[in-house]
């Protein structure tokens, strides 16, 4: 009868398990084989024009200058607005989670809109806030005596008006991931810090710090993972510009891949992004582990 009922349970696994197979890790096997080709657009019509050439694409890598280009934008993009973003969504959380707030269900889907809202939406209403003429953003610092700034034309705003974006579109998401962790939290731990004389932000350091650590770890990496994969923000909102310093590995990986037709060069990148992200996780759960 076990037998009987441990076939079963493979035979309702199994469409499962062959769709994991046939559009994950077959996909992903394909690319790692191309990543050793000159893979482009003659190979499209047959594999007989694509030649292997080894580790020649990855060499071919650190020697672009658009590559490092590329790699110092996106970190400066994950470890500026990872830390913010989570930052913002753990004092969401924490004044959602307050009992002297009312309407918190109303207060929760307003900040969690911009999740599931279209990403090509979002950019182009951003693009409008961003313009440097009638702008909402110059309007409102007219009012400061600031001139106008061309947030997305100027290398120097380009990339830190892209990551004001990315924080109000993603920051909803972790927000409900804390409030979860906070309502986990037992209330007697703050009732007894209370009677010992701890005030709000010795019992926020002391406690909910400390037990919201898995959650904070988990939503750390998320984020990070996400934001290095960072593509449609600077696609839509300055394609790359300007002079290329809003240029991100995944959006290279792109131009290459699909602009120009590098299918191989572009594929080794997407596995050099691969184990940028691998070593950033086994950095987070190391750091995670030297802290216990």
């Amino acid at each position: 009868m076990k037998n009987i009922k441990i076939n079963a349970a493979y035979v309702f696994l199994f469409p499962a398990i062959a769709a994991i197979f046939v559009f994950f890790f077959l996909p992903v096997i394909a690319a790692l084989v191309i990543s050793f080709t000159d893979f482009d657009i003659y190979a499209l019509g047959s594999m007989d024009n694509a030649r292997f050439i080894g580790f020649k694409n990855y060499a071919r890598i650190f020697e672009d200058p658009l590559f490092w280009t590329a790699l110092k934008n996106t970190f400066y993009f994950v470890i500026s607005a990872g830390p913010l973003s989570v930052a913002v969504s753990l004092f969401a959380a924490i004044i959602l989670n307050a009992k002297i707030v009312k309407f918190k269900s109303i207060f929760r889907l307003t900040y969690f809109i911009p999740v599931v809202t279209t990403l090509i939406a979002v950019a182009i209403v951003w693009r409008f806030i961003y313009n440097p003429r009638a702008g909402l953003l110059n309007y409102f610092l007219e009012f400061f005596g600031v001139n106008p700034i061309d947030w997305l034309g100027d290398s120097t705003f380009a990339m830190p008006a892209i990551v004001i974006m990315a924080v109000w579109k993603n920051f909803g998401y972790n927000m409900i991931i804390f409030i979860a962790g906070l309502q986990n939290i037992p209330e007697h731990l703050y009732e007894a810090a209370y009677l010992e004389g701890a005030n709000e932000f010795q019992q926020f350091k002391h406690i909910t710090l400390p037990m919201l650590a898995p959650t904070t770890i988990f939503i750390s990496l998320i984020t990070m993972i996400g934001f290095f994969q960072l593509f449609a923000e600077p696609y839509i909102m300055t394609q790359g510009g300007p002079l290329n310093s809003t240029l991100s590995i995944v959006q290279y990986m792109y131009q290459e891949g699909f602009r120009w037709w590098n299918m191989g060069y572009s594929a080794a990148l997407a596995f050099v992004l691969f184990a940028i992200i691998l070593i950033g996780t086994i950095i987070q759960f190391r750091l995670k582990g030297t802290e216990k």
